[in-house]
């Protein structure tokens, strides 16, 4: 499995490089990843479905704190800190990233026009 060996957050674009040691290396927007936090808070606890995340587009990473050799904890300037952004899941949101955010556009797409759909009820 691949590890990270590197990562370098941009303030101004809000982006996250992460390197892998295979040379590879992804860039993340903190959007994508705090919609994406592997947190049960985020991804729903036991059979709960994953939840949907709204209005993270301005959301800025403030501190990265590493955890062992083996993840990261990315505390959120919304105060989102929990969930731990394992090398294995880095992975995971690399190779599936356009996969996974068609999915949650589509979703956020619903939401909105579910919550455009309620229907008005006139009383006499």
């Amino acid at each position: 499995m691949k590890q990270v060996t590197k990562v370098h957050y941009h303030r101004v674009s809000k982006t996250l490089d992460v390197y892998f040691d295979d040379d590879t290396h992804y860039t993340f927007n903190c959007e994508f990843l705090r919609v994406h936090s592997p947190s049960a808070e985020v991804q729903g606890h036991g059979n709960e479905p994953m939840k949907l995340v709204l209005n993270k587009q301005a959301v800025a990473i403030k501190k990265i704190e590493p955890v062992g050799h083996y993840a990261l904890r990315l505390d959120f300037d919304d105060g989102h800190n929990s969930g731990l952004f394992s090398w294995a899941y880095f992975n995971h949101l690399q190779t599936q990233h356009d996969d996974l955010w068609q999915k949650y556009q589509q979703r956020v797409a619903e939401h909105n026009a579910n919550k455009d759909s309620v229907p008005i009820k006139f009383v006499p």
